[in-house]
């Protein structure tokens, strides 16, 4: 590490003053390292890709990601693909990511462990949509991607409310929608990994999963998911049964293997997501349209259609050694 830039949104769980004096630790810290730092303001999606693709091409060898998932998410777009590593200093309000990494919450500490970290090529997830304006959209991501239920989540929940209530805000609304969600249904077409022979469902959620460890409340959310692997790990609700949600999160918060009827696993290299014939469904909020939204990584990105694909070799992601 030579020369790094600390992208860093205000917005990201809370607490700005005592984050802005964290940072100021962090940038003494590196510049005592002999590392030429930067600390970078953003403030939105758009503009933390934009001070992530100036940086890259001002020669920085790492952008520290100062946030949680979504500042991930953003800068990710511009890492993808280049060799400029990816260092995560964990403070938002999930850090889904830093968890599964077994990084420190402590901001110092990762920023310790950032120094003394060994980079690894890993492979990022690919999604393809339908943008709320109706335009074509792809996104990589590195934790998970959805369809159904859970990117409807993020649909209803306003970002104001979760940056003053936290992860109290994801719990509330999730417990609301738990009672009131219509469980819209989908399609959906892949092929597990190692076979060739296609399958399909219909889904009330679908999820494409990279990590193990979401940490929090959802723990294991899909056992088998690994950063280490090049395929995604599926989870695919064919029930609209809420009991069944709840006993899916129940056991992983309890870390146990039990089977959930309606709620199966699979590996594979991508997935094809598709409304039914008739299931544009009526839902007269949406004018006539019921609609099936598609999040990545926690961030809305659109609806239905959607195709989810694998790019192997795709980011250096400092690490704490194991």
């Amino acid at each position: 590490m030579r020369k790094a830039a600390l992208l860093y949104n205000p917005d990201s769980g809370g607490r700005r003053v005592r984050r802005q004096a964290e940072l100021e630790s962090v940038l003494a810290l590196l510049r005592d390292a002999n590392i030429e730092a930067q600390l970078v303001l953003t403030d939105s999606r758009d503009h933390a890709k934009e001070k992530a693709r100036q940086a890259v091409l001002a020669g920085c060898d790492t952008i520290f990601a100062c946030g949680g998932d979504g500042t991930i998410h953003n800068i990710l777009q511009e890492l993808a693909n280049t060799s400029v590593a990816l260092a995560i200093l964990p403070m938002g309000t999930a850090n889904a990511l830093a968890h599964d990494l077994g990084l420190p919450m402590n901001v110092a500490a990762a920023a310790r462990a950032a120094l003394h970290a060994a980079p690894r090529r890993v492979a990022l997830g690919c999604i393809q949509y339908v943008d709320l304006a109706g335009q074509p959209g792809t996104r990589f991501f590195i934790v998970a991607a959805g369809a159904g239920v859970d990117a409807h989540l993020f649909y209803k929940l306003h970002a104001g409310s979760k940056q003053r209530m936290g992860m109290a805000a994801y719990y509330a609304k999730a417990w609301q929608l738990w009672f009131t969600h219509p469980m819209t249904r989908f399609g959906v077409e892949f092929s597990e990994t190692g076979s060739e022979q296609r399958r399909r469902a219909e889904v009330t959620e679908l999820m494409a999963v990279r990590i193990r460890n979401f940490g929090g409340v959802l723990q294991e959310l899909a056992p088998g998911a690994s950063l280490e692997r090049n395929d995604l790990r599926l989870v695919l609700c064919r029930t609209a049964s809420r009991l069944a949600y709840l006993f899916y999160v129940t056991r992983g918060l309890l870390r146990r293997n039990w089977k959930v009827p309606g709620i199966d696993l699979a590996y594979s290299g991508g997935v094809s997501c598709e409304y039914l014939p008739a299931s544009a469904s009526i839902d007269r909020t949406t004018q006539g349209q019921r609609k099936v939204y598609v999040e990545a990584d926690g961030e809305l990105v659109g609806t239905l259609p959607a195709e989810i694909t694998m790019v192997p070799d795709a980011l250096t992601l400092l690490t704490p050694a194991r």
